[in-house]
């Protein structure tokens, strides 16, 4: 999912009478070959992307994953893009015109992230205990933390199908810096550098495709016969993967001892339908901080998904987009999905392409039959990590430049600041292995690595009230300024953001487990204070608004 960029004014000027039917609808074209390539690698992307990491990172079965939450996170997919393409062809019926262009729908590339790192894994890790542990405790840790995310998924469509009501008011509520830095965090962080990693670790493969990549996605140069870049990557990609590892030039893929025919035609992720995973909503409560404001930011982007589509010649309603994400990403988690669903900002480029309904439509068909046949496990086994991760490098690189370009230039402060969270959990991700690895830190380095853990914990929450207060300040709101210090203030009093715990659980504050010697002065209790301070301080300061040469508030952003 990335941000859309600003749409141009339509034309308040009379529009033609609308004709009636869908006789003339042209709902499969030259152009959907293209599109359908382009959505389709892009939700391939994630979920192998999904799996390498929990295998990789984490030592998540991939057995485990193929069989449970690849087939769940299918369906969401399946949903979503039929009910797109059901939309088109409403459309099309209400309005007479036969070039509609279906909204795209996919899985969401920095809540994808955000589940490997900061739910999933760190839930299959804290169940599973010591990294020799037992095969059926690694299962059963697997299946906690595969419930874990169900239950996340389920609570974040939930969300979403409450904001399909009221879109409008969080969007006007919630100044773009805020949300746009937030993803940008993410998309800096994690999407661009984590999967660079896999790119140098094969440069041969990796940046070949990663140039191919930069080369025709970003810098939009066309190839012959107007093959898509996505695709040629991959292709070029591949190629030099089967030939370098058959003359040993490049190691073979790391999941290549998987046997894929033992993972056709999964029928584990059934289990889903008995409702066992809500066992794991206890332990869900305090990774929601993470949760929903990535749920809130693909509610923003559906409503700009839609504008973009308007501005593009296709109206559709704002309120049925969302909703149609928010049912998608419900019946995903019910089935035992881990990743969420939502509309991509790709709708204008789709349309360019000549695309109609048949995309969506070939999209739903191939993801389906790919994640409920188990034919999935193929293409995991056959694709190289670093011939598949430049896409999601493209994808970091747009939703960075396109929450730049979204914010008012003033903003780009509050934009920059809420990186700093991000920065924090990336540094405390790598220092975790580190330490699993058995590293013993001295009292100075004990000390900045729970000064680093408690600014990564929540990062996505403080990402976004950094943001937002940094705007209202740059638009010298300061009562504005001292409310978005406040929250964070009440949200470090639960530990929704800093929790001192390395587990970053939330707690009561008058219920406080004990802390570590170096949380002495540097608690949350402290720093809710020291938050509770600031806000006094710019509340004040804001009683002198227009009194001050200088401190008239500025006009809000567009």
């Amino acid at each position: 999912m990335t941000p859309s960029r600003p749409t141009p004014a339509r034309s308040a000027g009379p529009r033609p009478a609308p004709r009636r039917g869908v006789g003339s609808y042209r709902w499969a074209a030259a152009g959907d070959i293209n599109a359908f390539f382009g959505l389709a690698l892009d939700n391939l992307a994630d979920l192998v992307l999904a799996v390498s990491l929990l295998a990789t990172v984490f030592q998540y079965p991939v057995d485990f994953a193929l069989s449970h939450f690849v087939p769940g996170t299918a369906v969401g997919v399946v949903v979503g893009d039929l009910l797109f393409t059901w939309l088109a062809f409403r459309l099309a019926r209400q309005t007479g015109r036969e070039n509609v262009t279906a909204m795209p729908l996919g899985l969401d590339t920095p809540s994808t992230f955000g589940m490997v790192f900061l739910v999933i894994g760190p839930a299959f890790l804290a169940a599973r205990g010591p990294a020799d542990a037992p095969p059926e405790v690694v299962t059963a840790a697997a299946r906690h933390a595969w419930h874990v995310g169900m239950c996340a998924i389920v609570a974040s469509g939930l969300f979403k199908l409450a904001c399909s009501f009221v879109a409008g008011p969080i969007r006007r509520l919630i100044p773009r810096a805020a949300l746009l830095g937030s993803l940008t965090a993410v998309a800096l962080v994690l999407i661009t550098f984590l999967p660079l990693l896999d790119v140098f670790q094969s440069p041969l493969v990796g940046l070949l495709a990663l140039g191919i990549v930069l080369a025709t996605l970003t810098a939009r140069l066309p190839l012959p016969f107007g093959i898509p870049g996505a695709l040629a990557a991959l292709v070029v990609g591949w190629g030099i993967h089967l030939v370098g590892t058959a003359a040993g030039w490049i190691e073979a893929v790391p999941h290549a001892s998987l046997d894929p025919a033992a993972a056709l035609w999964p029928r584990e992720w059934l289990s889903a339908l008995r409702l066992e995973w809500l066992e794991g909503w206890a332990d869900t409560v305090k990774y929601l901080p993470i949760v929903i404001p990535f749920a809130l930011g693909t509610v923003v982007g559906g409503i700009d998904c839609t504008e973009s589509a308007a501005a593009a010649g296709d109206e559709y309603d704002t309120g049925a987009v969302i909703g149609v994400e928010a049912i998608a990403t419900i019946l995903a988690g019910a089935c035992g999905g881990v990743i969420q669903t939502t509309p991509y900002i790709g709708h204008p480029a789709y349309k360019a392409m000549g695309g109609r309904a048949a995309y969506t439509l070939a999209t739903a068909t191939v993801i389906g039959l790919a994640g409920l046949t188990g034919t999935f496990a193929y293409i995991y086994q056959a694709l190289p990590p670093a011939a598949v991760y430049p896409i999601l490098v493209f994808i970091g690189l747009e939703i960075t430049a396109q929450s730049f370009h979204a914010t008012p230039a003033r903003h780009f402060p509050a934009v920059a600041i809420a990186c700093v969270p991000a920065l924090a959990a990336l540094v405390t991700l790598q220092a975790d292995n580190l330490l699993a690895a058995g590293a013993k830190p001295d009292a100075a380095l004990a000390l900045d690595l729970y000064t680093m853990r408690t600014l990564a914990a929540g990062f996505i929450v403080t990402s976004l009230l950094w943001a937002g207060m940094t705007a209202a300040l740059v638009d010298r709101r300061l009562r504005q300024a001292g409310a978005w210090a406040a929250a964070a203030g009440l949200f470090t009093l639960f530990g929704v953001i800093h929790s001192p715990y390395a587990d970053g659980r939330l707690f009561l504050p008058w219920n406080l487990s004990p802390l570590p010697e170096v949380a002495r002065g540097r608690g949350p209790i402290e720093m809710a204070l020291a938050y509770g301070l600031l806000a006094a301080l710019f509340v004040a300061w804001g009683l002198f608004e227009g009194k001050i040469p200088g401190s008239t508030p500025q006009d809000p952003p567009p």
